[in-house]
């Protein structure tokens, strides 16, 4: 079973690096933090944006549950 984890927390670890990577910048970087620069805002996005911030958040959450998981399983295992 936590092989099944492990293998499983991998491979959406890889996926979620993969699918932040293909995100649209949003900003300038470090200026637009501290507010110099200015945002547009999100009302433009498209419906291949949504799609992806959708697949994204769900992989977010398949990668959190199997940290959940494994914590659990490694504490009662030990």
């Amino acid at each position: 079973m936590v092989i099944t984890f492990t293998v499983l927390l991998i491979l959406s670890s890889l996926l979620l690096i993969l699918l932040v990577l293909l995100h649209k910048g949003r900003g300038g970087g470090l200026s637009d933090m501290f507010g110099g620069g200015v945002s547009s805002g999100l009302g433009g996005s498209s419906v291949a944006e949504r799609n992806l911030d959708r697949i994204t958040v769900g992989t977010a959450l398949i990668w959190t549950a199997c940290i959940i998981a494994l914590g659990l399983l490694l504490k009662a295992g030990s």
